[in-house]
Parts: C-alpha cells; sequence; structure tokens
C-alpha cells in the first residue's frame, strides 16, 4: 500500500509548477512588492495598498507610497483585488464527485493508489482557484494518505494549499458505511470505529500519533430502525474524547445535523461543528455561549440536491435546501461565528468558492462570507493566516476586479502566492 502512495507521489511530483518548493520563512532571497488596484486586508477593503513580502511572511502593507521597492521584485497587479490566501474550511481531497462515482463505490471499490492519484489533482486545482489552506475532514476509508498527501505538499513534491489533516475521523461502532453487505461480511468502515472510554482514548490519542491537526468525531449519523439521522456518542464520551485531544493541543470537530448531536457537541466543549442542518435558536444561541463555530457546508447540500434531479433556477427549492436557508439565517441571527467549508469532494475540487457565494445568497454580507474564510478561518484555526498585515505567512491571491461588489469574483483568481512562493501569475 504505501509502495503505491510513494509511485504515485513521484508521478505527480512532475506537475509542481516552476517555484513550487516547500515551506519557507528565510529572508535569503530580495523582496516582492506587490502592486494591485485595491487590497482586501481580511478586514475591509482598502483602496491604493501595496504589499511587500520577504521570505515566507509579509513584510509591509499600506498605501503604495509608503512601501520601499528599492531592490524588490515589482509585480503589478491592475484591476485586481490583493486578499489573503482562503481557507477551505471542510474538505475531502481523497473523494471525487458523488455524481462521478457514489461515496460508497468509492470508498468499496476504489484503491488507494488511485485515490491518492486523483487527490494530487483536487489539490494542485484547489490552490490554483485561490485557496491556499484546507482543512481535511477525514479521509473516507483511505487511512493516513492525507497526512502524506500534507508532507508530499510540504516538501514541495506537489503543489497544494497548506493541509490541516484529520486522518481517519471517528465514529461510533455500528453506526457508518459502507453498508448494504451480507451480515456475515464485516466490511471496513470509511471512518475508524470506537466507543466508552478506554477505545475513545486510545483512538484519539493514536490518531494524534499519527499525524492528525484535528480530531473529527461524528456525533450523529444515520443509523438505527428509524429513518433520519440519530445522536451517536454521550456527552460523556464526546467531553472524554475532547479533552484527550485538546490535551494534545489539538482541537475538534463534530460533524452533527440533528439538534441534540448540537447540543451535546456544544457542551463538551468542541471547535467546530460541521453542517448543522437542524439546527435551533436555542442550539445556536448555546454555541455562542461556548464559542463554537460553525462550518455550514451549504455547497454540499445544493450539489446532492442537483444529483437528485433539482433544476436549480427552473424549479423552486427543495425542502432540505428551504430547511439549509432557514437555519443559516438563525445562525447569523445568534451571531455564531461561521467559518467557510464547502464539504468539497462531494462536488468538483476547485469549485470551492461555491459555499461563499452561497452564504452571500443565504443572507450573508459579502464582506462577512470573505472573512469567514480568511481573518475568521485564520482565528479558528489558530494560523498566521487571513489578514494582509506584517508578520502574517505571505498567503496571498489577487482576483479580477471586486468581490465585496460582486462575489463572483472569486472565481477569476489571476495570481497565487503561498508561503512567498509564486504558484500563478
Amino acid at each position: 500500500m504505501r509502495f503505491y502512495l510513494a509511485i504515485f507521489l513521484a508521478v505527480a511530483s512532475v506537475t509542481a509548477q516552476r517555484g513550487g518548493r516547500g515551506n519557507r520563512d528565510s529572508a535569503d532571497e530580495p523582496p516582492t512588492v506587490l502592486k494591485p488596484a485595491r487590497v482586501f486586508d481580511g478586514e475591509s477593503m482598502q483602496e491604493g495598498w501595496a504589499v511587500r513580502v520577504r521570505g515566507g511572511r509579509i513584510d509591509a502593507a499600506g498605501p503604495a507610497a509608503s512601501i520601499d521597492a528599492t531592490g524588490a521584485k515589482v509585480i503589478e497587479l491592475p484591476g485586481t483585488t490583493l486578499m489573503p490566501g482562503m481557507v477551505e474550511g471542510h474538505s475531502h481531497i481523497l473523494l471525487h464527485p458523488y455524481n462521478e462515482t457514489p461515496w460508497n463505490d468509492q470508498v468499496a471499490h476504489e484503491s488507494l493508489g488511485l485515490r491518492v492519484a486523483r487527490a494530487t489533482n483536487h489539490l494542485r486545482n484547489t490552490l490554483m482557484a485561490g485557496f491556499t489552506t484546507v482543512r481535511d475532514l477525514g479521509t473516507e476509508g483511505a487511512g493516513y494518505a492525507d497526512v502524506e498527501l500534507k508532507q508530499a505538499v510540504a516538501q514541495g513534491i506537489i503543489p497544494g494549499p497548506r493541509v490541516l489533516a484529520s486522518t481517519r475521523a471517528i465514529v461510533a461502532t455500528g453506526s457508518y458505511a459502507p453498508k448494504g453487505f451480507a451480515l456475515e461480511w464485516h466490511v471496513p468502515q470509511g471512518a475508524e470505529e470506537a466507543d466508552g472510554v478506554d477505545s475513545l482514548i486510545r483512538t484519539v490519542r493514536d490518531q494524534i500519533g499519527h499525524g492528525a491537526d484535528w480530531i473529527k468525531l461524528y456525533g450523529d449519523y444515520r443509523w438505527g430502525p428509524a429513518p433520519g439521522a440519530h445522536p451517536t456518542f454521550s456527552l460523556e464520551e464526546m467531553k472524554l474524547a475532547v479533552e484527550t485531544a485538546h490535551s494534545a493541543n489539538v482541537p475538534v470537530a463534530v460533524h452533527t445535523a440533528t439538534p441534540e448531536g448540537m447540543r451535546r457537541a456544544a457542551l463538551a466543549g468542541v471547535d467546530t461543528i460541521e453542517h448543522g442542518d437542524q439546527g435551533t435558536p436555542e442550539v445556536f444561541k448555546l454555541m455562542v455561549e461556548h464559542h463554537v463555530a460553525l462550518c455550514p457546508t451549504l455547497a454540499a447540500g445544493d450539489a446532492t440536491s442537483q444529483y437528485a434531479g433539482w433544476r436549480k433556477g427552473e424549479q423552486p427549492e427543495p425542502q432540505g435546501i428551504q430547511r439549509k436557508r432557514a437555519t443559516f439565517k438563525q445562525a447569523l441571527d445568534a451571531g455564531v461565528t461561521i467559518l467557510s467549508g464547502s464539504d468539497v469532494g462531494v462536488f468538483t475540487h476547485g469549485e470551492n468558492a461555491r459555499e461563499i457565494e452561497l452564504m452571500v445568497q443565504y443572507g450573508m454580507p459579502a464582506v462577512a462570507a470573505l472573512k469567514s474564510a480568511t481573518s475568521v478561518a485564520g482565528q479558528v484555526l489558530h494560523m498566521d493566516i487571513g489578514v494582509v498585515k506584517q508578520g502574517m505567512l505571505a498567503d496571498l491571491i489577487a482576483v479580477e476586479g471586486n468581490p465585496v461588489q460582486d462575489i463572483s469574483a472569486l472565481r477569476k483568481v489571476k495570481f497565487v502566492m503561498k508561503n512567498g512562493v509564486v504558484y500563478k501569475q
């Protein structure tokens, strides 16, 4: 299995673009000065600014006249908005669109080597789309391949965004999938099963030992005889998992759509809740009180509804989309911190901006939506990203036009820099 991974990473290395080196923070090269029409600094729009980059970090940012360009390489970006590299808060880099191959078949029938080969393309496409950091929330049957892909990106073997890995994710025994096989067969699952004190502690520690930057738990899922999703881990189990992860300074994300699953997650002290489809004002208030961010994954539901036959723009919105609109508005009204995350992999990698566009369509102001993928994301992920100011990592992109006036400008990425290295110009 490791042999195939090594082969595909070696093949993928030929796709790395010129300048696609590993992470660096040295100031051993001349600075670069970027001159766009305007800069979105992660908080607001600044007209007539320039940015100087030295090594892998931002050296200065402010009015163009105040930025010393002596000895610097100057890159003119007329007509563009320079902004922090965007963050994809909920990715599955080892999945591809469900209308190509259903999830069950990807996990049960596609080999690790095939999935890694696809993932190298997914990472490159994501970076070229202006997303310089991704939080990958589960390999869905592909073991620890996200950690190894993260290493390949960091070493400059393949081009891609920074990867925050969560490895296998954790589910309660008997609750996940693939399903539908003869009962005498024990089928490997798309996540790691764990229950109770000993099992959960061991599994959380083991995943951290295998390189997990985040721990992901499934707080509810479609299991049991009744239709729909139901809570899995008890509050006590969830608290135990969170305490164990936080002891290693590893944050926790919880997949949950039901009010009870969300309530347990918030009370357990998790860092983010994923999806939250059935959230209520009471639950969102609890999230605010416990400083839990929401990653709404609007684009996933939009995509799966279309896969199921909804002709968007021609037919009324299905009930699931209407409910998602309503709960997203409730979260906004409650003041919940929103981290942009799309569940990409359900749909095509590189189309990640779809999530930010939908947040605006569902009632979020454009500036707030941009912040959810930049400055807010940096805060939630505890990273030096998402803000254009001195000392921050030099993850910068330029888009044609002004995304505050027209959010679709995020689709027109003209320039990508990650860690001070230019990948697209």
